[in-house]
């Protein structure tokens, strides 16, 4: 059942965004910052030689790289200045904020309010600087070690100098990214961070699109490939679009309170829970986790002994757990199932938003306040995290069963289309906020000289 601001919504009449000055500038502003991240996804890394660097990229393909690299719009790929993308900071937030549910002193933090939120904060920026430097020095070192390796020359000079300086500027450039996000979400429109995250995904779509018909062209992929392919996509955007906006809202009553005529009236109100409260963050977990051995193959490289009993584990699963095998996608599935509870059980509280209800006077109908309303809330929240669960793991499979059928190297897979639906719909609905204001100050102006007239 849609909201009455859904419904206001859907009425709203788009000819006043010609007069929606300050939504214009906002949306050119996003659009000249994300032109920004593009420029700078090509700026090679200084030492390093970036046609090199394309083939040493290609022999590590499969691994956690290319999830990073999907993410980064490529840039991983070039080891550009941004190689490392939003990454650090998206981790660092994700321990942040499980770190706040587990440990008391930043539980405590959490509660205080505006001032707890911005130590937090900080905390997770340091957190980002300290992944940054870690990942900065492996990268440079993995590319100085895995060069030497394959005999090809990725880095110019290899040394101190080139680790300090690849460090510096990786972290830079990490830093660079979250101010830029941070400009976009205060003077632009949407979340800043996440329209990057989108930017770098959708910016390889051209390319995946041109090698897709240009083999349907050629007729090394069948047409009714390319036709089951288009309709799963636009099944699968239909179902995140549906399910991101599903909620199962708790009816919320609070005490009869005496109105301006002198009646007494109770107050309604309703407490929405998603169907998918988790978000993107089980897939990318679960993904994370299976890509691990091959990671770990990949960048050991010659370092491990062939005859040894890890190398035969590793190579093991490496191939029960390659993509599109019966192994890995029953993994992959189950995986997302215990992060969505994991995480929802992390960032959702029904003891705390039980008392919250309490101290403020609220109540579920039929329900009494204190334990049995946690009690149920939990109730309630295990339910819905059955569908959540189950619908993230039709988005993220249905895929790799595609790829695994048709060979066809998907890069638009289920992480990535709910990412780029979460933020598009996101994006509008600000966009939607913004003409409603703009239609709500024209009411009031019309209000104003209507009763002057009087």
């Amino acid at each position: 059942m849609a909201s009455r601001a859904d419904n206001i919504a859907s009425n709203l009449n788009l000819g006043n965004f010609a007069k929606a000055t300050e939504l214009k500038q906002r949306i050119w502003f996003t659009i000249g910052a994300l032109i920004v991240f593009r420029f700078l996804s090509f700026v090679p890394l200084p030492g390093v030689n970036p046609l090199i660097l394309s083939e040493l990229y290609q022999q590590t393909r499969g691994g956690i790289l290319d999830l990073f690299n999907a993410f980064s719009g490529g840039s991983l790929e070039r080891m550009s200045l941004i190689a490392l993308g939003v990454m650090p900071y998206i981790t660092a937030s994700i321990v942040v904020q499980m770190a706040s549910a587990l440990h008391p002193a930043l539980s405590a933090l959490k509660k205080e309010g505006a001032s707890g939120r911005q130590k937090l904060n900080q905390y997770t920026r340091y957190g980002a600087v300290l992944l940054c430097v870690i990942q900065g020095y492996a990268i440079a070192v993995g590319l100085e070690s895995f060069a030497a390796q394959n005999g090809l020359a990725a880095v110019v000079n290899p040394g101190y100098m080139f680790r300090v300086v690849a460090v510096i500027n990786l972290v830079g450039g990490t830093m660079f990214l979250l101010w830029l996000g941070e400009q976009i979400t205060s003077r632009g429109i949407g979340n800043g961070i996440s329209l990057i995250i989108m930017a770098g995904i959708v910016a390889q779509f051209p390319s995946f699109a041109t090698n897709l018909f240009e083999g349907g062209r050629t007729g090394s992929i069948a047409p009714w490939i390319i036709i089951a392919f288009l309709v799963m996509v636009v099944a699968l955007i239909l179902l995140i679009a549906f399910m991101e906006r599903a909620q199962r809202r708790l009816t919320i009553q609070y005490p009869k309170r005496a109105t301006q005529r002198g009646m007494m009236q109770a107050e309604r109100s309703y407490l929405p829970l998603k169907i998918n409260t988790a978000g993107v963050i089980p897939p990318i977990f679960a993904s994370s986790l299976l890509l691990l051995p091959l990671t770990i193959t990949q960048f050991a490289g010659s370092s491990v002994d062939t005859n040894s009993s890890f190398y035969s584990v590793l190579q093991a699963l490496n191939q029960y757990l390659a993509h599109g095998q019966p192994l890995y996608m029953t993994l992959y599935a189950i995986g997302i199932i215990f992060f969505c509870f994991f995480y929802t059980a992390v960032v959702f509280n029904p003891e705390e938003t039980a008392d919250n209800l309490k101290k403020n006077g609220g109540s579920i109908p039929g329900i009494r306040p204190g334990k049995r309303t946690s009690d149920y809330l939990e109730y309630v929240l295990t339910r819905i995290t059955v569908l959540g669960a189950a619908y993230l793991t039709v988005v993220c499979v249905v895929p790799e069963y595609m790829i695994a059928q048709t060979g066809i190297p998907l890069f638009l897979g289920g992480t990535s289309l709910l990412i780029v639906v979460n933020v598009t719909v996101d994006t509008i609905s600000q966009i939607q906020s913004h003409l409603l204001a703009l239609q709500y100050g024209d009411l009031i102006k019309k209000a104003k000289l209507k009763g002057r007239m009087r």
